[in-house]
């Protein structure tokens, strides 16, 4: 990874800033690990980027995000190791302190052993699957993996807001800690990075209903999954799109914006010339618009359940929960995360809506405007 002097000094100031903190707290530590899984330099530069090359900005943003992932349990456990019980006994014999949820007090330890919890019975998290679509559909030719989103049919009505951003967060946490550390290995170059190809497919104006939901999953990954995206591509969008553009841009980081594509039609053309055919997503494959459900030469839905990448994501989550069994019985129900109340959009969302329903009223238009809206002619 070639970089400027300039660049490769801020990398320092940053490393430098980092490791005097998780030197010093072994929770910190194991979760800043499992960060940047071996990538140190590539995982920093991540969080400069974001911060536009700001030492300082970017250790505050990294430090709050690592602080984020104890106090919220994101590891899948914290693993305590013999030399961090070391540590901890010689560190608690002269003071009580409190790390997160783990309670120490002098010689008497007192351990919440908390890991991501999967979405039990199975019926439910192929509920979730079903209202939340999103799916690995290949790799591009670059070994990026590809993400596919069906972000114009996804309804998030089938469960409580805790459970979809488990569930998102889930799939961020096994993208970072397996898709792309063995997509590296694979290669034999780091890859830190993927491509999301969304399809508006069925999209409606009802959609920005969703939007705080939306802007709750989007600020998770603002503050604390910075530059994991390499490029967004939009396909299939109807002519809803343009209005719920308007007011999901703004939501949107300067970065992010930049990084978005639409794409004419399904993208076809445009997909191929990154990916190889059996990569494209299922929605990708037919020429022309609405081709979510369009399944050439057997290719499987990446969305469902029963598709290789959510089964092998379903069954890591139960094998590392029953790893520890015999500390804590595997409990039914979503974990609970902390994240910053989405701006007033209310006001905004009515407006466009407005705004849309009235340029289609005076074109006649009520079949599109039905159409539009979910409502039934």
């Amino acid at each position: 990874m070639s970089m400027d002097l300039h660049s490769q000094d801020a990398i320092d100031q940053l490393q430098a800033l980092i490791q005097k903190v998780v030197d010093k707290d072994p929770f910190l530590q194991t979760t800043f690990q499992n960060v940047h899984q071996g990538y140190v330099t590539q995982n920093l530069t991540r969080f400069l980027k974001a911060r536009d090359w700001d030492p300082s900005k970017a250790y505050q943003m990294l430090l709050d995000c690592l602080n984020w992932r104890v106090q919220n349990q994101i590891d899948n456990i914290l693993s305590v190791s013999l030399h961090i019980i070391s540590y901890l006994i010689s560190a608690s014999s002269a003071v009580n302190f409190e790390v997160a949820n783990y309670s120490i007090a002098s010689h008497m330890f007192v351990w919440r052993f908390l890991f991501q919890k999967p979405i039990l019975p199975a019926d439910l998290y192929r509920t979730i699957r079903d209202s939340q679509l999103i799916g690995v559909s290949g790799y591009t030719r670059e070994g990026l993996p590809v993400f596919a989103i069906g972000a114009g049919l996804s309804t998030f009505d089938k469960a409580s807001v805790h459970y979809y951003v488990q569930s998102h967060i889930q799939i961020n946490e096994y993208r970072d800690r397996v898709v792309l550390p063995s997509a590296s290995k694979k290669h034999g170059r780091p890859i830190t990075t993927c491509v999301k190809v969304l399809d508006m497919t069925g999209l409606k104006l009802s959609a920005l209903n969703k939007i705080k939901l939306l802007t709750i999953i989007s600020s998770i990954d603002d503050q604390n999954y910075p530059e994991k995206s390499h490029t967004y591509y939009i396909v299939n969008a109807p002519y809803v799109f343009s209005a719920c553009w308007k007011v999901v841009k703004p939501l949107l980081q300067e970065r992010t914006r930049r990084k978005v594509q639409v794409l004419p039609g399904c993208g076809r053309d445009e997909l191929l010339k990154i990916m190889d055919y059996p990569s494209l997503p299922h929605f990708c494959r037919k020429e022309g618009s609405g081709s979510s459900r369009h399944l050439e030469g057997g290719n499987k839905n990446c969305y469902s359940l029963d598709h290789p990448f959510h089964q092998q994501l379903y069954n890591y989550i139960n094998q590392q929960a029953r790893l520890h069994e015999v500390v804590a019985p595997i409990k039914q129900g979503s974990f609970h995360v902390e994240f910053p109340e989405p701006p007033d959009v209310d006001t905004r969302i009515a407006k466009t809506i407005e705004s849309e329903f009235d340029g289609l009223t005076l074109n006649g238009d009520k079949e599109q405007l039905n159409n539009c809206t979910g409502r039934q002619a």
